[in-house]
C-alpha cells in the first residue's frame, strides 16, 4: 500500500468590513490555493448568497467525480486495448436541501461521449465505464450514487 498526502489552502476573502456579524454581512468569496497551482476563485452557490462568477463547492465536487472517472476510464481503456480518440462529459448532479439548511447530493450522472478508433471494441469501451468505480479514488470515497449514460462512437 502506498500513502499519498494532499495539501491546499482556503483563504476567506469576503470580509466586507463587519465580518460575520450577520448571515448577510459578509461575502462567501474565498480562494483555493496549492503550491505551484493556479488559484481557484471560490464562493458559495448563488442560492446561498454566493458569487455566480466563482466556482462553488458543489461544482468542484461534481468536477472531481467527473475528472477521476475520465482519468481512470482512459487508463482502463489503454490497458484493455481500446483506443480513445476523444472524451467529453457533461456531468450533472442532484442535491437536496433540508429545511434546516443541511443537504447532500442524491445522485451524480456522468454523460461521457467517447470516440474510439474504428478497430476498438465498442461493447468493451462501454463496459469499462462500470469498472471505473472500482478504481476511482473519489468514487470510492463518497456515498453519492454515480450513474453513467455513456455514448460510444467509432471514428470513421
Amino acid at each position: 500500500m502506498t500513502d499519498h498526502n494532499y495539501a491546499l489552502s482556503i483563504t476567506w476573502t469576503g470580509n466586507t468590513g463587519e465580518g460575520t456579524k450577520t448571515l448577510r454581512s459578509y461575502s462567501r468569496n474565498h480562494e483555493v490555493t496549492g503550491e505551484g497551482l493556479a488559484t481557484i476563485a471560490g464562493s458559495s452557490d448563488p442560492s446561498f448568497r454566493g458569487d455566480p462568477t466563482r466556482w462553488n463547492p458543489e461544482q468542484l465536487y461534481l468536477a472531481s467525480i467527473a475528472q477521476c472517472h475520465m482519468l481512470w476510464y482512459l487508463a482502463l481503456a489503454a490497458k484493455e486495448g481500446v483506443t480513445v480518440l476523444n472524451y467529453e462529459d457533461r456531468a450533472t448532479g442532484h442535491m437536496i436541501e433540508e429545511d434546516n439548511g443541511a443537504g447532500q447530493f442524491e445522485s451524480v450522472t456522468l454523460h461521457p461521449e467517447v470516440t474510439i478508433s474504428s478497430d476498438s471494441d465498442a461493447l468493451l469501451a462501454e463496459e469499462l465505464h462500470t469498472r471505473v468505480g472500482d478504481y476511482c479514488f473519489i468514487a470510492r470515497s463518497i456515498q453519492t450514487p454515480i450513474y453513467h449514460r455513456a455514448t460510444i462512437e467509432r471514428a470513421s
